[in-house]
């Protein structure tokens, strides 16, 4: 007999953050696989386009806004989710944006914000489907991180911080829910091409990555596609019940180094 009960076909899953990046190429790439999903995010009219776009393939989707700075607003989505597509079993939070700037130049009101939307906008998240999964005894619950959690980088403002939040409430709540059938895990993209920092003006990325360089954290320009952390989410919550993927961080293969003549690596 296998020690826990195989996971439903067919999965409903609400995405935080899917009107773009990595939230909209994960509720792509669920859907694929069969699942559900309920699309969240302030800019409604991208969800309902991304929404049409998975059902013209063939996927179920629903759309509807989602402010994680709102308590209400979470509230509203999770409870409409589940009304359309069932109670959820898998969550997948990456709902965010970035401010850059210097810790001691950024206002504390902004400094908050990143807070709010990164840190306790995961935590509305979790806290919203939690019970259901606990009545359940199964879940996932995937937190989408960053490598500047256990790396922080300047001019990053609030967000290393949060991010090094969010891993720490995830740690947490591994422990707290051992036993419950529930899967609470973390991805961690390295440098992604997203559209999250890239209205920051040139004055600002400037200083930036002349910053990141002198400390070794920007090693080549490569970054990854939101596609390819989809595929990390994908097979985190894919796993068969029995296995846990903890942590999965996912970098940027680094270019080819050229060969020299006689062909041998330099």
């Amino acid at each position: 007999m296998p020690r826990f009960e195989p996971h439903p076909e067919k999965r409903p899953a609400i995405v935080a953050g899917a009107s773009s990046g990595i939230g909209a190429a994960t509720a792509v790439e669920l859907a694929a696989q069969g699942h559900p999903v309920a699309l969240g995010a302030r800019r409604v009219e991208v969800l309902e386009d991304l929404a049409g776009k998975i059902r013209a393939d063939g996927g179920t989707a629903f759309a509807h806004r989602l402010d994680v700075t709102d308590q209400s607003s979470v509230d509203d989505f999770v409870a409409a989710a589940e009304e359309a597509i069932g109670p959820t079993e898998i969550l997948v939070s990456g709902a965010g944006d970035i401010e850059f700037g210097l810790i001691q130049d950024m206002a504390p009101a902004d400094f908050a914000h990143q807070v709010q939307i990164h840190l306790i906008g995961a935590h509305r998240m979790a806290h919203a489907v939690l019970s259901g999964m606990t009545a359940r005894r199964r879940g996932d619950v995937v937190l989408i991180s960053s490598d500047c959690a256990p790396h922080p980088r300047p001019w990053n403002g609030a967000y290393s911080a949060a991010k090094a939040g969010v891993e720490a409430m995830v740690q947490q709540l591994r422990m707290e829910l051992e036993g419950t059938g529930i899967r609470a895990s973390l991805v961690r993209p390295g440098p992604t091409v997203t559209g999250m920092g890239m209205n920051a003006a040139p004055e600002v990325v400037g200083p930036l990555l002349e910053s990141w360089q002198s400390w070794g954290l920007a090693r080549h320009p490569y970054m990854l596609r939101a596609s390819d952390l989809a595929r990390a989410v994908s097979a985190v919550v894919g796993t068969p019940r029995g296995a846990h993927l903890v942590l999965v961080e996912v970098q940027p293969e680094a270019p080819l180094r050229s060969l020299p003549e006689d062909g041998k690596e330099s």
